[in-house]
């Protein structure tokens, strides 16, 4: 799932993929309310994973919103 994250982060929002680390913050990666929001519509589409931006905004490191998509992505 880190992959993932990393994958869309880096080649739709433009995030330096080195900067990608599980205890990098939303600040560390430069990741604005603005980007967290269409990271959340990106998840939807690219992955079918439903965050909303807001739990992505209560995430504080890259580490929380894996947790997050594990999370959501979990068949029941």
């Amino acid at each position: 799932m880190l992959e993932q994250l990393k994958e869309i982060l880096s080649n739709k929002l433009k995030v330096s993929p080195e900067a990608i680390t599980p205890e990098a913050t939303r600040d560390d990666i430069e990741l604005d309310s603005l980007a967290v929001v269409e990271l959340s519509l990106l998840l939807k589409s690219e992955l079918d994973i439903d965050v909303s931006d807001d739990d992505l905004l209560e995430a504080e490191t890259v580490a929380d919103m894996v947790a997050l998509m594990e999370t959501r992505s979990a068949k029941v």
